[in-house]
Parts: C-alpha cells; structure tokens; sequence
C-alpha cells in the first residue's frame, strides 16, 4: 500500500513539473514570435525625425554581427548596411566626375545636393551633366522645382531621404553629390528645421527690399555673430531665414545647427584642390558657361518667371545675367561679376565642409578614384 502511494505521488509531481515546463516553453514561444513581428513591424516602417523610411522590398539573408546570432530573426539587411557615400567640395573641384566613377565601380546611383540644380532649366549655369554626360548612371532630385519655388532644405530632406531609402532598398549605393552644404546635412544627418510664420517671413522680406541683405546681416550679427559669421551678406534668403527663426523661437539661429551626427552609415569624400587651381578652374568655368550660351538661358528663363523665383534669381550667375538683361550692367561685368561671386562662395564652401570632421579629403588630380575608392573600401 505505500508503494503504491509513494508511486502515485512520484507521478503527480512528475505531471506536474511537465505541465509547468511545457507551460514555460509555450510562454517562450509566444514572446518570440512578439519579438519577431515588431522587428518586421519596424522594418517595414522606421520613423527617423518625422521622415518615413521604406525598408528593403524582400528580407535578405547575410550572416548576422555577432550580437545577434543568438536572436530568433535577422536583426541585420545588406540594404541596412549599406552606407550612403556623399561627395563634397567646391564647385569646380571634380565632384561630379568622381560621382560617376563611384557610381559604375560600385553599382551606385546619384542624388543631387545642389540647391540650384533643383530647378528646371538651370542647366548651364549649374553646370547640370547632360544625358549623355551622366553615361547611363541613374540621377535622382534634378529639374524638380520651377524657377519661380522658394528653395526649402526641409522639403528637400524628405525628397533626398526617401530617394536614399528607395536606393538602399534595391540594393544599391546612394552617391550623394554636391556643393550646397546645409542640403548635404539636410539629408543625411539629424538636422530638424524650426517652424516658419507668413506673415513674419513677409514683413522680413519686404524689410530686405527696401534696405538691402547688408542691413540686415549687421542686425544678424549683433543677434547671432555666429550665423552672421557663416552665411555670405550678400545671401538675403538665408539671413531672412536666421531672422525669422530667432524672432519665432527666441534662440540663436545658429543653435538649431546639431553636432555631426548621421541618420544613415555616411562615407564622406571630399575633393581638394589648390586655391590658386581652383580659382583657374572657376574662371574657366564660367566663360565655359558664357559660349554655351547662358544668357539665352536666362532669357528663356525670365519668360517662365525666373525674376519672381526668390531663390532662383538669386543664383551665381542667373543673378548676374539678369541685371545685364535689365540694363544695370554690361556683358563683361556681368560674367566678370560671376568669377568673381563665384570665388567668393568657394571659400564658403571649402570653410563649410572642413569644420565636418567626418569628411575625408582626397587631392584632387591623377589618382583621385582609385584613393576614393580605397577609402570607400576601408570604411565599408
């Protein structure tokens, strides 16, 4: 009889701890498989600083970092891996000849960071590559704003980003190429752009017409010397914008700038040229311009309504041009007023990019792509 007792006894606690064991495993079974649909869930939508990111069309298999081995699902894509390569420097340095090099080496495609390659029709001015110059490379972000838009960095950070997403997501390299420096942050780093008020923006407008940027920029200076430090007098839209953003938030303009810090795995190249070089190759440039035909261009463009556009009117060159056309100059001033407007915004440009330490410089010249690509091959 106690046999018998201590043998039913043994068996209920041996059914009991199956029960509860089986109990834990289904438990596990269940939390992984949460775990695993919101990996799914965020993959498929990620949500970086109000921009919506497309994940890859289809998961692809790659052997996992090491922290994540043990987990139930890949944590990892190549299309999350793979970094977005930005080509920076001063107009004329070679940016675009180095893009297409990468962009063939490395089954790349090409995202605009040119604020006045944006629009329409601005081809010459911008030194915009042609169809055949672009050598079957696929461009994104060109001739897609009329000259008569006010250029926005904000509207351009969601463009470029779901560009970029769209790129990664077929497995290929986003190549982001330009000069414009507050557009190359605006798409690959944390950058949030403050709010803006009509009727402030109006009245700061109105105010630049009627007394000029210089005025304006001393008043930026005492406000902010630091924005007044990094945007040109001459540049009305940008003061106009630091001013609105102080008035509307009570902050320093300059405070809204981040630290270097990238929503993408970023390869930065930059392209260095001697100034002496460089001033050469600008001057080049622009008579370049002036035989192929610039000043029809504006005057094609002035009919479509370039001498409304704020932005457009406004850009190195096409501004010239048109108070040639207005009478106000002559045609040697005006393109001697470019080279020389020109150089002047090299060194913004040059000054912009070298305070970002994330860029590598590279010496522009014989040898200049196969040292971008050894760096690209370093960092991947």
């Amino acid at each position: 009889m106690v046999v018998v007792v201590i043998l039913f006894v043994v068996v209920e606690v041996v059914l009991v701890v199956f029960v509860v064991v089986l109990v834990v495993e289904v438990e596990v079974l269940v939390i992984q498989l949460v775990v695993e649909v919101e990996f799914v869930v965020l993959g498929w939508h990620v949500e970086i600083i109000g921009v919506r990111h497309v994940s890859p069309k289809r998961w692809v298999t790659i052997r996992p970092h090491r922290l994540c081995r043990d987990l139930p699902c890949a944590c990892q894509t190549e299309a999350m891996l793979r970094p977005v390569i930005a080509v920076v420097g001063p107009t004329a340095a070679g940016k675009s000849e180095l893009s297409l090099t990468l962009a063939r080496t490395l089954g790349g495609e090409v995202v605009n960071a040119d604020s006045m390659q944006l629009y329409q029709g601005m081809d010459i001015g911008t030194a915009k590559l042609t169809e055949a110059e672009r050598a079957g490379v696929p461009h994104h972000l060109l001739d897609i704003w009329p000259v008569t838009k006010a250029a926005s960095a904000a509207e351009y950070q969601l463009r470029s980003r779901r560009v970029i997403d769209d790129i990664r997501a077929r497995r290929r390299t986003p190549i982001l190429v330009g000069g414009s420096g507050l557009y190359v942050r605006a798409a690959i780093d944390k950058l949030q752009f403050p709010g803006t008020d009509a009727e402030v923006r109006a009245g700061l407008e109105r105010e630049l017409e009627r007394v000029g940027p210089a005025v304006l920029h001393a008043r930026l200076a005492a406000l902010d010397p630091a924005a007044a430090a990094a945007i040109l007098p001459g540049n009305g839209r940008r003061i106009v914008r630091a001013l609105e953003v102080i008035e509307l938030s009570g902050q320093p303009f300059s405070a809204t700038l981040p630290a270097y810090e990238s929503v993408y795995r970023v390869i930065q190249l930059g392209v260095a040229m001697p100034r002496p070089e460089l001033d050469r190759r600008v001057a080049e440039r622009v008579d370049r311009m002036r035989q192929l035909g610039l000043v029809d261009e504006v005057r094609r463009l002035e009919r479509a309504g370039l001498r409304d556009g704020f932005t457009a009117s406004r850009a190195l060159g096409y501004a010239q041009v048109l108070r040639f056309l207005a009478g106000d100059w002559t045609e040697e001033t005006a393109f001697a007023q470019t080279i020389t407007a020109t150089r002047r915004f090299v060194r913004r440009q040059e000054s912009w990019f070298r305070r970002d330490p994330r860029v590598s410089w590279i010496p522009a010249g014989a040898g200049l792509a196969e040292r971008a690509l050894a760096i690209v091959r370093s960092q991947a």
